[in-house]
């Protein structure tokens, strides 16, 4: 017989307007869905579906899964950020993510998420820094047939802000519209809090903690809802 399970759409790391954005998959974790998780993800092809296994409101905390199309994730900035602004926009709110890489830590102040993640806990990403933006947006996706490669060029060096594009073809992703992990990992490269423009518009914004920790964050905002048949 077939099976129905529900995907809520929210859009991570909108701009101000609530535009552009990576979109995110939630679905909540069920007999329909064990085993199956990775072939689902493939399915739906977002850049990321997060899992949800437990929600326990009393300790806090949610335990999660990530899968990109090709497969599972120990840790992604996007999921984080866009999973715990979906559990707090729900009246769920919680403080921790348990996640296979770590605990990460998250607040959440009404559309604005932000999450504390560890740069060891991302991939190994190849660095393409750039001499301009237009460098950055004159790359073509097809260029990329291996790896994680993280393009970036300053617009405003002293303001911290940054112009970025992120392609994964190992991870199934031609290019990402928006990347928590990528943006973790350029803050601790570059020693310094950053506000990142990246894929067609998205923004995020970094800050690195005392503790060696980057906390990254941006908008969240509710896209829609899929019935799936499995």
């Amino acid at each position: 017989m077939d099976e129905s399970i529900e995907v809520v759409v929210v859009r991570v790391f909108t701009d101000e307007r609530g535009g552009n954005g990576n979109e995110l998959g939630i679905v909540r974790s069920s007999p329909a869905t064990a085993q199956r998780e990775q072939a689902i993800a493939t399915a739906l092809g977002f850049s990321e579906t997060v899992f949800l296994d437990e929600v326990d409101e009393a300790g806090s905390t949610a335990e999660l899964r990530i899968f990109t199309p090709a497969r599972e994730l120990p840790f992604a900035g996007h999921p984080s950020v866009g999973t715990a602004w979906w559990l707090a926009d729900r009246r769920t709110p919680v403080g921790v993510l348990r996640e296979k890489a770590g605990d990460v830590t998250v607040e959440v102040d009404d559309d604005i998420a932000w999450i504390d993640a560890r740069p060891e806990w991302t991939p190994d990403f190849a660095w393409l820094p750039l001499a301009s933006p237009e460098d950055v947006d004159a790359l073509d996706p097809s260029a990329f047939t291996t790896g994680h490669h993280y393009a970036y060029a300053w617009i405003d060096e002293a303001e911290g802000r940054l112009r970025a594009r992120m392609f994964a073809p190992d991870m199934g992703i031609v290019e990402d519209e928006a990347t928590g992990a990528a943006a973790v990992s350029v803050t601790a490269r570059l020693g310094r809090a950053l506000r990142i423009s990246q894929g067609e518009g998205s923004e995020l914004t970094t800050v690195p903690l005392a503790d060696g920790r980057i906390r990254v964050g941006g908008r969240t905002v509710y896209d829609r809802t899929i019935d799936v048949t499995l």
